[in-house]
């Protein structure tokens, strides 16, 4: 969605952000940053995917500010949905989770830059006129970290990175202390499909029992946790 677009949709020409979050106060704290901006707007907020596709909808937004941690579909799952539909809406992921992680699964489902919660303010505002022009933005880190896996020169990295998108969102929410039957409920799937996904990530993680998948995901969530600075925003 190019500037031309957005001056024909925004009379004042300023580009019209949608943004993603199911923590109010966060929401808050972005729509005050953005609006602060001559050039930026903020068209609308959903706390969570049902709500962001009925936002999109009625406000057309020129950029989307989208977490990963959403009630019910997760934002990863959200991008791809936004990407089959909007395929011309660049999408930029902000959250707390470890962008050693999340960054390429979020660049792989269609969001074109990804910032953590934590970094300064002024980078949010960095990323969301980067997108908007066609860039991707991840930190430096992470670009150098995706250029030497590019080329091979990147180790193999964590048995997590293994896991598909949803065995990811299964695993951490097993960490989590939901059993079963909750994540299914969770996110709308069959109790045989869950079992299914145990299975893979068990095999993939190279774990015998379902003792050892709950042991080894509740440390998982716990470092994640540990590892997020206090949110800056």
């Amino acid at each position: 969605m190019g500037n031309d677009k957005q001056k024909i949709r925004n009379g004042d020409g300023k580009a019209k952000v949608l943004i993603v979050d199911d923590h109010p106060i966060v929401r808050q704290g972005l729509s005050e940053l953005i609006n602060h901006e001559k050039d930026l707007t903020v068209c609308g907020q959903a706390e969570d995917a049902t709500e962001a596709m009925i936002a999109i909808r009625s406000a057309m937004p020129d950029v989307a500010v989208v977490d990963i941690s959403l009630k019910e579909k997760n934002g990863i799952e959200l991008i791809k949905d936004l990407k089959n539909q909007y395929p011309d809406l660049p999408i930029l992921v902000l959250s707390m989770h470890d962008e050693s992680l999340y960054a390429e699964r979020a660049l792989r489902a269609g969001a074109r830059g990804y910032i953590m919660k934590h970094e300064a303010t002024d980078k949010v505002i960095t990323g969301i006129r980067a997108v908007l022009n066609g860039q991707i933005f991840v930190s430096d880190k992470m670009a150098t970290r995706m250029v030497y896996k590019l080329v091979g020169g990147a180790s193999a990295g964590s048995a997590i990175d293994n896991l598909s998108d949803r065995e990811l969102e299964v695993f951490s929410l097993i960490g989590k202390g939901l059993g079963t039957r909750q994540i299914a409920e969770k996110l709308y799937l069959s109790i045989k499909t869950i079992e299914t996904y145990r299975s893979h990530i068990k095999e993939k993680l190279g774990l015998a029992s379902a003792g050892e998948l709950l042991q080894y995901a509740i440390q998982w969530v716990n470092s994640q946790e540990k590892s997020v600075p206090e949110n800056r925003l």
